[in-house]
């Protein structure tokens, strides 16, 4: 079943609620793979706590027809937190189909600059996680090998958007592949003492946070 005919119902309802102030619906992501179902973003001239209200009722139904739910933005909103939001904007942009009205990325691009600050927040957060997880840990091995199994989801996030910046980015930040395919088959492995590889993980995630932070101090010459 097509993305058009899935989003229909959703299409409906919105149109019967906004009128002519609904701009355009687009579905994005991997719908297929995602158990919360087809996920969209409407934006409109203006949202409205009435409106919030008028679709408050809606959502059990658009979830019983496989229907995530909908990311209600004003466009304006949405162009001026592109520069907030560049990791999960730009996933929309690049992944988007448009459900009804024009296309409301065909003049929209993401910066290099404010992806590569949300980078260095995601690899800082991360850096910050694992040190305090660990911690919590109390350096039992089990504790410690479930925090890195648990982390690999986030890990491979950070490289791949990492790589969004120039390819092979993460690589050459100081993220090895071989690293990387410790990390997430390690809920997979049996390793009797995980601290190692934890050492060197915190390591690696410690030299791409500061990579990427240094970035920032010639931006002429970008990451490659």
């Amino acid at each position: 079943m097509s993305m058009h005919v899935r989003a229909r119902p959703l299409l409906e309802d919105l149109q019967r609620i906004f009128g002519a102030r609904l701009q355009s619906l687009v579905a994005y992501g991997d719908a297929g793979a995602d158990a919360e179902g087809v996920h969209t973003l409407a934006l409109v001239d203006r949202l409205t706590f009435a409106d919030l209200t008028a679709c408050a009722p809606l959502v059990a139904d658009w979830r019983r027809q496989g229907l995530a739910v909908p990311l209600l933005m004003g466009r304006e909103e949405f162009v001026r937190t592109l520069d907030v939001f560049p990791i999960e904007w730009g996933d929309i942009m690049a992944t988007h189909v448009v459900i009804a009205g024009r296309d409301p990325f065909a003049d929209l691009r993401v910066e290099a600059e404010d992806l590569r600050r949300a980078c260095e927040l995601q690899a800082k957060s991360h850096l910050i996680h694992l040190r305090e997880g660990f911690l919590e840990s109390g350096g039992t091995s089990q504790a410690v090998a479930h925090l890195i199994a648990g982390s690999a989801p986030a890990l491979r996030a950070l490289v791949l958007n990492l790589d969004r910046l120039a390819p092979g980015s993460a690589a050459r930040a100081g993220l090895s592949p071989d690293l990387v395919q410790e990390v997430t088959t390690a809920a997979d492995a049996t390793i009797v003492d995980p601290s190692p590889l934890l050492a060197r993980y915190i390591d690696a995630v410690e030299q791409i946070w500061s990579v990427v932070d240094g970035w920032r101090d010639d931006r002429r010459r970008g990451p490659a």
